[in-house]
């Protein structure tokens, strides 16, 4: 088992493993998940309005628990086997069953997600994200909600980023839009919801 990369930030909680699957299995993971997911850009509600999402998303689960984030409710689909081979690989670095998966598929620099916290009460008390990236690098930034701490970690094609303990209590995280041309980016996020 590799190494992480263990990112010392102030009540936080977060590993990182730059390589976790090789070049080969990246490839093949992105193709197959990028061609075989029925991708969706749903409406959620931002500051009070209902916006499309600037990403498309699929959600899929080994139970029939819906995920509720910025007033949108997803049901889940039932894993494919692509999915339930990923998952266990990652189960087996962070020591946890996950239940659910989010998949996002950023289709270039204009698409993004904004300043959150994945804190929602049916991921319960201190989640655990196993965050996989496949595709083009991107930046992705961290905010402390109390300290004026920030921190950025460029996501590799393959890698892996683990967020856990108080993590989601006291920091925030985002992908912003980048003016850069790249490629298309896919970002498991694999939770646990009770």
């Amino acid at each position: 088992m590799m190494k992480p990369e263990i990112i010392e930030l102030p009540d936080a909680e977060i590993l990182y493993f730059p390589y976790f699957f090789s070049e080969a299995e990246a490839d093949l993971y992105f193709n197959k998940l990028i061609n075989t997911t029925e991708w969706r850009q749903d409406k959620i509600r931002l500051f009070g309005k209902e916006i499309l999402q600037p990403r498309l998303t699929a959600l899929f689960a080994n139970n029939n628990k819906t995920y509720t984030y910025s007033g949108l409710t997803m049901k889940p689909e039932s894993f494919s086997d692509d999915l339930l081979k990923i998952k266990a690989t990652i189960e087996k670095a962070c020591n946890v069953n996950f239940t659910t998966c989010l998949l996002n598929l950023y289709r270039g620099g204009e698409d993004s997600m904004g300043w959150h916290a994945d804190n929602e009460k049916e991921l319960g008390e201190n989640p655990e994200i196993a965050s996989v990236s496949f595709g083009a690098e991107r930046i992705f930034h961290f905010k402390h909600k109390t300290k004026d701490e920030k921190f950025k970690i460029n996501l590799k094609h393959g890698s892996l980023l683990i967020m856990r303990g108080s993590t989601q209590h006291f920091w925030k995280h985002q992908l912003p839009k980048t003016k850069k041309k790249i490629g298309k980016r896919i970002n498991l996020t694999f939770r646990r919801i009770e």
